[in-house]
């Protein structure tokens, strides 16, 4: 009886531990869904992921402080849901380090390190999805993969369920996505509406459609958060922010159907296997990793080899300022003239070129602008029926095989690029066009610029020919509206925070003229100084700049004016951030080879005083352009103290320039 009992005992102990094994293995894997995270080479930004009740979550911490509380992950199809039901079944990590060589952007050469945690989870149908996060210092970007289980070979979206979780502490900086087929001649969305600033969580936006990337916001007294997305190809749509809650959640969100007159799918559908778009967090305790965040391109890699060595540099651009009267055979000679005095490379000619000039007397525009040394770009529409904008050259750049003929009279002639516009989408028909006249230009030689378009999301490193886009409120309104002038301050100094933090921005910099028309003698009232201007062609980063120069500008304008004008740079080998507020003012340093360009800008509606250190010069003496109180621009040395320090003062609606080395 004893070892009877004994060996009953001995079995029910061996049950107990036999449970007791399977809940605490059980335990350990709701344990370690919960605990997941990835850190940064660094330590100081983590991303923690956690299953609660089947659906994905992440938390983003930078030294320890909240900056995202728990935001959703996960996707969905018309016959698939990743965003319940799900489960851990692996993970793996892994370092990645890499450098690359890009000219395009605001530092030339980029060393990029992260850790990467790649977690493969499981809904209830076995159906089997990966979320991807890679950590940098400072910055963060995930994707999704899902690979093709049974005969089905693509997902067709309805839903990303991705979303950014803010503390209620938390500002936005944020401007609204258009309504489709509003604005002229129905070419938006085209990313030119206004942001406001420090508005509060959860304000519902101008049109009612959300917000565009990028999208800033300001975690209180704990730091930055910028959210965008890269790595966005004609394999999936455009993106956005859809509208906020008042407890700060932001989820992304799909293009309107109604865009580009109603053409193609708001939704993506991706070919399996697949990977989605990355969407990306720049996290910063201050606002220097927002500014020099080269994120966007740290992600994603060349999709094609360069036909040719591009040549980047700056333009003279007529319609501007003398806008379509312009487009002559004999005005065009002139801003070739203008181009070549300056001693840049391009001379940008607008709209109805085909109808004014001709492709003849082009061709003896561009044989007049080699012998010059000036090349000559041309705009073209990129029309086919998806809104009214009747300017030509258009249907040349939305078919391929007029697209190829029309780059192929491009090459023969010598054309150096062209700048395509009105777009006035996001969906993945429209993302196929981008990347088809980016591949197709690239085959003739041909650089270019979009314009009426969206956001370039990593494109400098995807596409070699890529030079910029506008997405933002440009120049052209300070030609259309006073108001654009009266607010041209506060403007300038969102966009090293925000817009041109994430893409080369193509603004049409640098308007000179007192007035907007073309005898400088009407039109609109610019009301920031010359200073000023020049300080937007460091500013305001893209490779090809498109100044706002006028012929009148070589005879009224200082002489210091016109020669830094000739000697500025459009390509940056590092780009630092001194500081700033963004709607506030701006100081920020660009170097091209061993000399440093610094500019400075003041929204702030009063006189300025700034002591700024400047490290990174090695001479004691530099070139100060600066304002006189009563707003004329002057030029002098001046000696940097012995611990490069020096005291800038900016006026209202004014800048200072520094040029040093």
């Amino acid at each position: 009886m004893l070892n009877y009992n004994c060996a009953h005992y001995l079995r029910g102990l061996s049950v107990q531990r036999f449970v007791l094994v399977c809940i605490v293995s059980f335990l350990s894997t709701v344990a370690l869904a919960q605990q997941l995270s990835v850190a940064s080479p660094d330590g100081n930004l983590s991303v923690k992921l956690a299953l609660k009740e089947g659906k994905l979550f992440y938390e983003v911490e930078l030294e320890g402080k909240l900056m995202l509380e728990a935001s959703p992950l996960g996707l969905q199809s018309k016959s698939i849901n990743l965003t319940a039901d799900l489960r851990l079944i692996e993970e793996k990590r892994a370092e990645i380090s890499s450098s690359y060589h890009e000219l395009k952007i605001k530092r030339s050469e980029v060393q990029y390190t992260a850790n990467e945690l790649r977690c493969r989870l499981e809904n209830a149908s076995k159906q089997q999805f990966d979320i991807i996060f890679r950590v940098s210092n400072n910055n963060i970007a995930f994707r999704y993969y899902v690979p093709q289980v049974g005969e089905s070979a693509n997902f067709a979206l309805v839903k990303e369920e991705s979303g950014f979780k803010f503390p209620s502490v938390t500002t936005t900086f944020l401007t609204p996505q258009a309504s489709p087929m509003i604005g002229w001649m129905k070419t938006k969305p085209s990313y030119e509406e206004e942001y406001q600033a420090d508005q509060a969580l959860g304000v519902p936006s101008k049109y009612g459609v959300g917000y565009t990337f990028p999208a800033l916001f300001h975690v209180g007294d704990r730091g930055w958060v910028l959210v965008s997305e890269t790595g966005v190809s004609s394999a999936y749509c455009a993106s956005k922010l859809g509208e906020g809650t008042k407890d700060g959640l932001y989820m992304i969100a799909f293009p309107e159907e109604g865009e580009n007159n109603g053409i193609g799918s708001s939704a993506p559908t991706i070919s399996l296997p697949g990977y989605t778009p990355w969407r990306t967090l720049t996290v910063g305790g201050n606002l220097k990793p927002i500014v020099e965040t080269t994120i966007p391109f740290d992600v994603v890699e060349p999709q094609y080899p360069a036909s040719k060595k591009y040549e980047f540099g700056r333009a003279t651009w007529s319609w501007l300022e003398w806008q379509d009267g312009s487009i002559s055979f004999e005005d065009q000679k002139k801003f070739i003239d203008l181009s070549a005095s300056m001693g840049y490379e391009f001379v940008l000619i607008d709209n109805w070129w085909d109808t004014k000039i001709g492709h003849e007397k082009i061709e003896q525009l561009v044989a007049y602008g080699k012998k010059r040394g000036v090349g000559v770009c041309l705009w073209y529409n990129s029309n086919g029926f998806w809104n009214d904008a009747p300017q030509t050259p258009k249907n040349k750049m939305n078919t391929s095989i007029a697209r190829k003929k029309e780059m192929q009279w491009m090459q023969q002639v010598g054309i150096k690029g062209i700048k395509v516009d009105f777009f006035g989408g996001d969906k993945q028909e429209t993302l196929k066009l981008y990347e088809d006249i980016l591949s197709d230009a690239n085959d003739y030689g041909l650089t270019v610029i979009f314009h009426g378009c969206t956001l370039p999301r990593g494109w400098e490193r995807m596409y070699p020919n890529f030079v910029g886009s506008e997405a933002v409120l440009a120049s052209e309104n300070l030609i259309f509206t006073q108001h654009a002038n009266d607010t041209e301050a506060f403007n300038a100094t969102l966009h090293p925070f925000i817009r041109n933090a994430v893409a080369a921005m193509d603004f049409g910099p640098v308007l000179l003229n007192k007035r907007h028309n073309r005898e400088n003698n009407g039109g609109t009232i610019r009301k920031t100084t010359e200073t000023f201007q020049l300080a937007t062609a460091i500013l305001f980063q893209t490779p090809v700049q498109n100044f706002g120069l006028t012929p009148n500008n070589l005879e009224d304008m200082p002489a210091h004016v016109i020669d830094f004008m000739k000697q500025v740079p459009t390509t940056w080998d590092e780009t630092t951030f001194i500081e700033g507020y963004p709607g506030k003012y701006v100081i920020l340093a660009r170097r091209k080879g061993d000399t440093w360009y610094v500019a400075g800008i003041n929204a702030e509606g009063k006189e300025k005083t700034v002591s700024v250190n400047l490290p990174m010069l090695s001479a004691d003496l530099v070139q100060l352009i600066d304002d006189t109180k009563t707003r004329q621009s002057q030029q002098k040395q001046i000696r940097l103290s012995k611990a490069k320090t020096v005291r800038l003062t900016l006026q209202p609606d004014g800048a200072v320039v520094l040029i040093g080395k």
